[in-house]
């Protein structure tokens, strides 16, 4: 892509602030799914933060990474996306997802360090985007 200016090692994403997480859509959730995971957001949470369809198992939370990055970086695609659960996201509590830049160069894309921090907590996940320039389609 011409003229695309890859980002700076080093540089932040802006703070994208999600939640807070309903205690009784997350109970719903539960009642309906069996699952009482507290890492497992309920399907009109996952739509209110840009996915039609949320993921299955733990990775719901980890869904909400895809519009940040999708806002961000309108000129770069999302290659991959992969994350680890380091504690829940409490009932209640409003979580902020941020990121760095951790390489970036036109052959290899843009690696990406992300978080999701709770209100007054550690990450409660670190996770890893790849994201590549769009590569031209041939006939």
């Amino acid at each position: 892509m011409s003229g695309a200016r890859l980002p700076a090692v080093g540089e932040r994403l802006p703070d994208w602030p999600i939640g807070p997480f309903d205690s009784a859509a997350l109970a719903a959730y539960a009642a309906a799914s069996g699952d009482a995971n507290r890492l497992h957001l309920d399907d009109d949470l996952a739509r209110a933060i840009g996915f039609p369809a949320p993921p299955v198992h733990g990775m719901k939370l980890l869904a909400a990474f895809e519009p940040m990055l999708s806002a961000w970086r309108r000129d770069l695609f999302l290659a991959r996306l992969a994350g680890k659960f380091v504690q829940p996201v409490l009932r209640g509590e409003a979580v902020t997802l941020s990121g760095r830049v951790l390489r970036s160069s036109p052959r290899e894309g843009v690696f990406l360090r992300l978080l999701a921090y709770g209100e007054a907590r550690a990450p409660a996940i670190v996770g890893e985007a790849l994201m590549t320039l769009p590569r031209k389609l041939h006939p």
